[in-house]
């Protein structure tokens, strides 16, 4: 009897050693254990070439597919992919924010349904406990515990944590949770080696992260080839569009672009992006595919038909060598009064007159530029217009008057919207002939835009102070020329042309050397100097490099070598 209550007791004592061994795993889990393991996923991302790139872990906050992961694998990523708990691989569809000082990233997974975690909406307090998931496979994993050591405020209310717990590297990514099973951060990699402290950054900064238009160009974000998320605003998602142009390769430029058409399916940008990019390419038809779709469902028909015609207009303006017979000017008009027609906007008129001068249809396209000087905000580049379709039928005096009404939109001092105006009246003066005033628009361009002069303006300079017999001005300013571009034979070549207008022979005879020693098959230097030694009473040298020139094909070499040798 004694030998069976003994062997009873063992065994009751076998039994309740055995719960103590497997009532602390299945306990150590909270009660929303299952479900929550179901949010967390491992990440993966993939360079140009397909070979792996980086890995973390992370975790859905939204029933989209929205998730939050650390951000440093997703630099020179060309691709992303999630593994959930099932096993299942997902796409990453969109990097919707990042910060790289606090390596987070908040993206989408293209996924209908997905379990997701709250976020707590309150920062957990120094002491509290906290429970961080690992990441497993078709199974609950045994959670790891912990306590918060200290929170830090940042930002608008975020807290950093410094934590109490037993973690790893591979476990960086993975969400702490508290009691009531709220998302508070996410793990971080580990600052030290100190095996019980770990480090967090709040979930609600991570879930808060956007990208904006203007963030597009960022150098850290440029790195990443998957597709960013546009911004909600629909202006500011835009902005976005238009600042990575510049900054994108095409194929992801393109992608953004399918994704702002997907977001916006009635706004004109979208298809104009895209059927400018398919211009860009040769793709005519597609180009005209997309902006009939944006004929058809954007809101803004006057902008579709305005963009529409800017197009097929561009397209015989910059692209004429490459035939594409449904887009004719006729049509680019066309579309363009539709626009008009629905809404009389002024920029929709001054595209007729673009379209109307680009057909040489001089005097329809002045008549339009005129009626546009009626608008206050357009006066002085339609006036500026107008005089470019005078010039058109070679009434310069016309042409002056208004470039003249233009620049009497300003007042002196002038600002550097009047430079334009300023250069081209310097130019058109000096063709009639009125050397002086249009030195004085030259000095007045310069005062403009000294620091963005180049030679080519200070030999155009120096024609008309030289032929309003204004020399010295004419000398210093073919001296700069030579000096910005010593390696321009015009310029040079005048450089000893003027020299031996003003009786500088001798320097004459140098720059003309110096012609010769840039471009010994010209004839120019070689003119010159046979010229300026002729003066200088050197004739048999002289006529000897005027003989060369004649050689090498120029056409006033004989007449100087007929009186040179009398």
């Amino acid at each position: 009897m004694e030998k069976m209550i003994t062997a009873k007791k063992i065994g009751m004592i076998i039994g309740f050693l055995f719960l103590l061994t497997i009532l602390p795993l299945s306990a150590q889990n909270p009660s929303w254990a299952k479900k929550a393991t179901n949010a967390v996923f491992t990440l993966k991302t993939f360079s140009a070439d397909g070979s792996l790139l980086g890995s973390s872990n992370g975790f859905f906050i939204g029933e989209q597919g929205q998730a939050i992961s650390s951000f440093s694998p997703f630099k020179n990523a060309q691709r992303a992919v999630i593994i959930d708990a099932q096993g299942k691989e997902m796409e990453v569809k969109c990097l919707m924010g990042y910060n790289d000082m606090y390596d987070v990233a908040k993206f989408q997974v293209a996924a209908q349904k997905t379990q997701a975690l709250s976020i707590a909406q309150s920062p957990a307090n120094s002491g509290s406990s906290i429970w961080l998931i690992p990441y497993s496979v078709k199974k609950v994993p045994t959670f790891i515990s912990g306590t918060v050591n200290n929170a830090e405020q940042f930002g608008e209310g975020y807290s950093y944590y410094t934590l109490n717990i037993t973690a790893t590297d591979q476990q960086v990514g993975s969400p702490l949770l508290n009691d009531q099973g709220e998302v508070i951060g996410i793990l971080q990699p580990s600052a030290n080696d100190k095996q019980n402290t770990g480090y967090a950054v709040s979930a609600l900064f991570a879930n808060n992260l956007r990208i904006t238009g203007l963030t597009m160009n960022d150098a850290v974000l440029r790195s990443v080839k998957i597709t960013k998320a546009l911004p909600d605003d629909q202006n500011e998602a835009t902005i976005a569009l238009y600042v990575s142009a510049s900054a994108m390769d095409a194929e992801e430029y393109k992608r953004l672009i399918d994704h702002f058409i997907e977001k916006f399916p009635k706004a004109t940008d979208g298809y104009v992006y895209r059927a400018r990019q398919e211009m860009n390419s040769g793709n005519f038809q597609s180009a005209d595919d997309d902006m009939k779709l944006a004929l058809k469902l954007a809101d803004a028909k006057d902008d579709a038909h305005y963009q529409y015609a800017q197009l097929i207009f561009q397209k015989n303006v910059y692209q004429a060598d490459k035939p594409f017979t449904p887009w004719t000017l006729d049509l680019a008009l066309q579309e363009s009064k539709a626009a008009y027609a629905i809404n009389p906007q002024p920029i929709y008129c001054q595209q007729q007159a673009q379209i109307l001068y680009a057909q040489g249809q001089y005097d329809a396209a002045y008549e339009l530029y005129l009626e546009l000087t009626k608008n206050d905000m357009m006066k002085a580049e339609s006036y500026y217009s107008a005089a470019q379709c005078k010039l058109r039928k070679d009434d310069k005096e016309a042409a002056l008057a208004l470039l003249d009404s233009a620049i009497n939109t300003f007042t002196k001092p002038y600002i550097k919207t009047a430079a334009p105006y300023l250069l081209t009246r310097a130019q058109v003066l000096y063709e009639a002939k009125k050397y002086r005033p249009a030195v004085n628009d030259y000095n007045d361009y310069e005062t403009l835009m000294a620091a963005q002069l180049n030679a080519n303006f200070y030999f155009l300079r120096e024609q008309a102070e030289f032929a309003g017999h204004l020399y010295q001005q004419a000398l210093d300013d073919i001296r700069r020329a030579v000096e910005m571009a010593p390696n321009e034979l015009v310029y040079r070549a005048e450089k000893a042309n003027v020299e031996l207008r003003v009786g500088m022979i001798d320097d004459a005879i140098e720059s003309a050397k110096g012609c010769i020693s840039i471009a010994p098959g010209e004839s120019d230097g070689y003119l010159f100097l046979g010229l300026a030694q002729c003066v200088k009473g050197i004739k048999a040298e002289g006529l000897k490099n005027l003989e060369k020139a004649k050689e090498l094909g120029n056409s006033q070499a004989q007449s100087l070598i007929d009186k040179y040798s009398k």
